[in-house]
């Protein structure tokens, strides 16, 4: 598979508008974490402050996934996507104002962000079920390249561009362009048509749906096992690298360029491996994965050993170079193996394991770096990524998952693969 023929996918034109769509947010969403979590330092420099309005973004995301995953599976998943990035263009839009006029106090800005965190909640399973019913099963690996080729390519420069706008003008001006981004997303699904979803058989209630989604979910070894291995990868990561990691920078020899430049470096790390990825099949796909999520590690123990801005970069771009490796696995594993029908119901069961304890982390690293200092919670946080990777490679359903082999013609209905 080239370049060429990845790009192939994007004349189709509902597909085309949706990555459209996407192209904008990620865009401004590329410059927001490392803005908001700046606009905090700003007003106060404590790490539990900034903790908590990260936390607040992330407890009702994960309190309402389920929710929204039945949601997405009821009702046109592009209105509830719609409605969703309106709501977070609100949101940031409001947060930047505050920001800019110098009149934001850290409990609006909790405020707006468990806002946000809730609309979140809705359009991550929708923007997830869309893939599928947008494109042929042949046409999933160069789907989810592109949509991570843009995702790579846009955030090279936008934690950079952000530490530049923060240093300069304020962290404001950042969130205004992700507000702006947000209402372009919005509007760029307006021609976006979803083939209609036949539905048989009795109407089911809201809970009826969450069982079902929790029987699959339970009931497949390779998805639950994958999830709670992350429980654990995403606290730590959620923990280090937006909380701790950047109190850290600021009062380091990393300082907060230093700190965009890796995340940017990141970024770099995911776009060369799309690109490498375009030329491959991963026929094992998790195992492939899960060996790439080893190498989110290294942060964390350059961050504990050699706290230095090159090795820094460095060890973010080889990082990055893993978690695409992973997430492409990941994406083909559930957009073949889960049925349609169960989509989002299936990925916010996946959100919401991944992403449940990420608030522990968010409230818990600022304390831990103070109580044992920074480095030797970096540290170990290295070393647990990787020993937690490889034990979830060991399980044999996760190591033996292949690509389903489909003719060009085959539709995009299937079974689902269980264990």
């Amino acid at each position: 598979m080239s370049i060429k023929e990845s790009l192939f996918v994007l004349k189709d034109r509902d597909f085309g508008w949706f990555f459209a769509s996407r192209f904008v947010n990620i865009a401004g969403t590329s410059m927001s974490h490392i803005a908001l979590a700046f606009a905090v330092l700003e007003v106060t420099d404590s790490a539990s402050a900034l903790g908590a309005v990260v936390a607040a973004h992330t407890i009702p995301m994960v309190i309402f996934l389920l929710v929204g995953g039945v949601i997405a599976d009821r009702f046109p998943r592009r209105l509830v996507l719609q409605i969703s990035n309106l709501s977070s263009a609100l949101t940031q839009a409001v947060a930047a104002g505050l920001i800019i006029t110098g009149n934001a106090e850290i409990w609006m800005l909790i405020v707006l962000e468990a806002v946000n965190g809730t609309m979140s909640a809705m359009a991550y399973p929708a923007m997830q079920g869309m893939v599928p019913q947008l494109v042929a099963r042949k046409d999933l690996q160069p789907a989810n390249l592109l949509l991570s080729m843009s995702r790579g390519a846009l955030t090279i420069l936008g934690p950079s561009v952000a530490a530049v706008l923060v240093v300069g003008v304020g962290a404001g001006w950042a969130l205004a362009i992700d507000a702006l981004a947000w209402l372009l997303a919005a509007i760029f699904l307006l021609p976006v048509r979803i083939p209609h979803r036949d539905k048989t058989g009795p109407k089911t209630s809201a809970v009826a749906d969450l069982v079902e989604g929790w029987t699959y979910v339970r009931s497949t070894t390779w998805l639950w096992v994958v999830v709670l291995a992350f429980m654990v990868i995403n606290t730590m990561w959620a923990g280090g690298m937006q909380v701790l990691g950047p109190v850290y920078a600021k009062s380091s020899s990393l300082g907060i360029q230093g700190w965009g430049l890796g995340s940017s470096a990141q970024a770099i790390g995911i776009l060369v491996m799309t690109f490498a990825l375009m030329r491959m099949t991963l026929r094992y796909p998790l195992r492939a994965g899960m060996l790439g999520v080893t190498l989110m590690g290294l942060p964390f123990i350059a961050l504990g050993l050699w706290p230095q801005t090159v090795p820094f970069i460095i060890v973010m771009a080889v990082a990055g170079a893993g978690i695409e490796i992973f997430g492409l696995g990941w994406n083909l594993a559930m957009m073949e193996n889960v049925p349609e029908e169960m989509q989002s119901r299936a990925w916010s069961y996946d959100m919401l394991g991944s992403y449940i304890a990420m608030p522990i982390g968010q409230l818990m690293y600022g304390p831990l770096g103070a109580l044992f200092g920074a480095q030797p919670v970096f540290l170990a946080s290295g070393v647990l990524c990787i020993l937690i990777c490889l034990a979830t490679v060991a399980v044999p359903s996760v190591a033996r998952l292949q690509r389903i082999e489909q003719p060009a013609t085959e539709g995009r209905t299937q079974e689902p693969l269980r264990d």
